[in-house]
């Protein structure tokens, strides 16, 4: 039986990357660790989790932006609070693609907000 265990971004500063998924939308960095001299991959999670943990990969030859291709969509997160969600983030600059909606009649309501490697995040507020 298989165990999903992380998602992997390749991004260009390690630093700014962190910061935005630990200050804004509140993850832990868990552990970093060397890959030969190629790479650094920092995990990073939310508190009070175990799993699944976020993998942040930053290649030391790499000065150019990644191409996200057409294939990746997002990442979901649910939040108590979609308002206050998006009020704190705003105070940290990260605004969302556009306003909240709902997919449906009765629906969670939902935005999407970019990391700043271009990165899709959709927070859905819990109901």
């Amino acid at each position: 039986m298989a165990t999903y265990l992380h998602t992997c971004y390749r991004v260009l500063d390690i630093d700014r990357s962190v910061a935005f998924y630990r200050d804004g939308l509140g993850m832990e960095v868990v552990k970093s660790m060397p890959i030969r001299d190629e790479a650094t991959n920092t995990f990073m999670r939310f508190p009070g989790e175990d799993e699944p943990w976020l993998e942040l990969t930053l290649n030391f030859d790499r000065d150019k932006p990644y191409e996200l291709g057409d294939g990746y969509g997002h990442v979901a997160l649910t939040v108590d609070d979609l308002d206050a969600t998006l009020a704190e983030l705003a105070g940290k600059g990260i605004q969302p693609e556009k306003p909240p909606y709902t997919v449906r009649d009765g629906g969670s309501r939902l935005c999407f907000v970019r990391d700043p490697d271009g990165y899709r995040i959709e927070l859905i507020g819990r109901s």
